[in-house]
């Protein structure tokens, strides 16, 4: 199995930016699927991105064109740069992963990872 540790959260104005990173131990990181979710309080977990083994990249719609999702097999980590941040943002963010044999299929159901961080809080201030 794998374990993931999320790091970077923390409390920003609107329109500033942050950047949560994911470093996974234990398996072959190369050989996972790596998705985002976030959930704020009173919500269901939703997702927010994900990128394949090939570097595939896809996002919901609420935040395509602020987020960036990357990842670097070599060091095992995965992150999240997000940009022009909004109040509506604010929740617990996740990293998840799950092992597939596909280069480009990606998943956006939090019942389709194996694997979850324990979450890092953003909040952002309006």
């Amino acid at each position: 199995q794998v374990q993931l540790v999320e790091s970077g959260g923390g409390l920003v104005q609107a329109g500033g930016s942050l950047r949560v990173s994911c470093a996974a131990s234990g398996r072959t990181f190369s050989n996972y699927v790596v998705g985002w979710f976030r959930q704020a309080p009173g919500k269901e977990r939703e997702f927010v991105s994900a990128i394949t083994r090939s570097y595939d990249k896809v996002y919901a719609d609420s935040v395509k064109g602020r987020f960036t999702i990357s990842r670097d097999n070599a060091k095992n980590t995965a992150s999240l740069q997000m940009n022009n941040l909004k109040p509506e943002d604010t929740a617990v963010y996740y990293c998840a992963a799950r092992a597939t044999s596909s280069m480009s299929y990606y998943y956006d159901g939090p019942d389709d990872y194996d694997y979850w961080g324990q979450g890092t809080q953003v909040t952002v201030s309006s």
